[in-house]
């Protein structure tokens, strides 16, 4: 087998970027040895998959509010450049995905070499939890966080170390740092927090990643950033480039409304890209049109700026809709808010599919929660009129 992927994994590889990211050597050996545990319940703490809320969604949906997706978005010039991209496709878009690399590395003020592109930051949170968990090392996150990078880990031997959120449903940091030992194999930030929409401090992040990154990986999950007041100072790219050894993840799918064209990187140290560029499926996963987008839409001020006005007014409604039926909400720094119900959470989520609005459920502490994605306006007034039906 090893030997007839041997081309794909070179052109995958090469096509990287301008000097070639060779494969990890032994990747197949390695995967292969390891234990591979039977799969566990569902990820995001026991509750329901992105994928698994869609489908057991009702076939009409008044509101699709489960995933976390951007409805105002692809940007026109992002449609635009697919269309214009079709014509070509049946070329392999080696030229494209450099300019799109090159866009990124020249903005974020790093090098080709520090990223690493993938179909969404899926893989590469499957890489990053494949390389950093393996031989049973620990992979310590949040106990209510986004959990595909250490629920796969811990699906392949991995030991997962969760620890309490804070009173105000942040990730505590010192706790976490508290937990790091010499098995530690990787600590996973998810900044804004997937569920909670909470954020760190920032400058308390920064140290703990200087701090924490000379004992172990730190991997900073920036997806949702775009939804904070200024994403350029909260995000900690600017640790990378002092060389701390720490993984930042990005991703198209959230502002940039590409969750269904599929488009994420990392920045990191030009070592860690290379290292897991051996276990991700890199940008021969991509394919041409969404490159195209991509580059269409990396930093379309206007667009960008439109559809998180949007966001904002549509949840500011949803948090006097709340307000105004007697329920408390987390605050928000993301698209989706997280609040408490009044009845078991599957059930709550049941009756509102019933009625054409499909969301998530959560269990939190022990206590039911629901968590609602911000769409549209016409969304969230479907939501509301489900919600009150039901409050």
């Amino acid at each position: 087998m090893a030997t007839s992927l041997n081309r794909r994994n070179w052109i995958k590889t090469s096509a990287l970027m301008a000097g070639g990211l060779a494969v990890a050597s032994g990747t197949l050996e390695k995967l292969s040895a390891m234990p591979l545990k039977q799969s566990l319940a569902s990820p995001l703490n026991s509750c329901l998959t992105d994928r698994e809320a869609i489908l057991q969604a009702p076939p009409v949906m008044k509101a699709r509010l489960s995933a976390n997706e951007n409805p105002f978005g692809p940007s026109a010039a992002a449609k635009k450049a697919i269309q214009e991209a079709i014509d070509t496709s049946y070329q392999y878009p080696f030229a494209n995905t450099r300019t799109l690399m090159m866009k990124i590395a020249e903005h974020e003020g790093v090098t080709p070499q520090n990223i690493l592109m993938d179909a969404g930051s899926t893989p590469i949170l499957a890489a990053a939890g494949t390389f950093y968990g393996m031989g049973g090392k620990e992979i310590i996150s949040g106990e209510v966080s986004y959990d595909d990078l250490p629920s796969h880990a811990e699906r392949l031997g991995s030991k997962w170390v969760k620890v309490p959120m804070t009173s105000d449903y942040k990730l505590d940091l010192d706790a976490m740092e508290a937990k790091v030992n010499a098995n530690t194999g990787l600590v996973y930030i998810c900044n804004p927090n997937n569920p909670t929409a909470t954020v760190v401090d920032t400058q308390k992040l920064k140290d703990f990643c200087e701090r924490v990154s000379k004992k172990t990986m730190v991997f900073v999950d920036e997806a949702y950033i775009d939804y904070m007041p200024d994403p350029k100072s909260a995000t900690m790219i600017d640790m990378v480039k002092k060389g701390s050894n720490i993984i930042v993840a990005r991703t198209f799918s959230k502002l940039y409304g590409f969750a269904g064209l599929r488009c994420g990187y990392i920045i990191a140290q030009p070592q860690t890209a290379r290292t897991l560029s051996g276990y991700a499926t890199g940008v021969m996963s991509l394919n041409a049109l969404t490159i195209a987008a991509a580059i269409a839409a990396y930093q379309e001020t206007d667009f960008l700026q439109d559809a998180l006005k949007k966001t904002l007014a549509s949840k500011e409604y949803l948090y006097s809709v709340l307000k105004k039926e007697g329920y408390d909400y987390i605050p928000s720094s993301a698209n989706f808010v997280l609040f408490p119900v009044k009845m078991e959470a599957q059930r709550f989520v049941q009756e509102l599919n019933n009625r054409g609005v499909s969301v998530r459920p959560w269990k939190m502490n022990g206590k039911d929660y629901c968590r609602v994605s911000i769409g549209r306006m016409d969304e969230m007034e479907a939501f509301a009129e489900a919600f009150k039906q039901i409050s």
